[in-house]
C-alpha cells in the first residue's frame, strides 16, 4: 500500500488508520490487545520533550507507546 509510515515517524496531531503491524511477538501482541488492529482509526497526540514516549488517542481513550513500539504500527495517515 502506498503512503504507509511508522507510527512514530507522525506529525504531532495527525489522524491515521492503523494498515499493518511489521512483526510477530509479545510486544504486537501486547498492542493488539490494547486495541491497536488493522482499520483502527487513531490520532497522535503528543510526544514527550526527548520523543519517547509518545501518547496517541484510540478507540476514546489515550494511550502511551514507547517509541520502538511505534516503530512496529505502519498507518496511513487521513485527510
Amino acid at each position: 500500500m502506498a503512503g504507509l509510515t511508522k507510527l512514530s515517524d507522525l506529525a504531532i496531531g495527525t489522524a491515521a488508520v492503523v494498515r499493518e503491524l511489521s512483526s510477530q511477538g509479545s510486544a504486537v501482541m501486547r498492542l493488539r490487545e490494547m486495541g491497536l488492529l488493522v482499520g483502527t482509526p487513531l490520532t497522535l497526540v503528543r510526544a514527550a520533550p526527548l520523543g519517547d514516549p509518545l501518547e496517541i488517542k484510540v478507540r476514546g481513550y489515550r494511550l502511551t507507546l514507547r517509541k520502538s513500539e511505534a516503530e512496529h504500527v505502519l498507518v496511513e495517515p487521513t485527510a
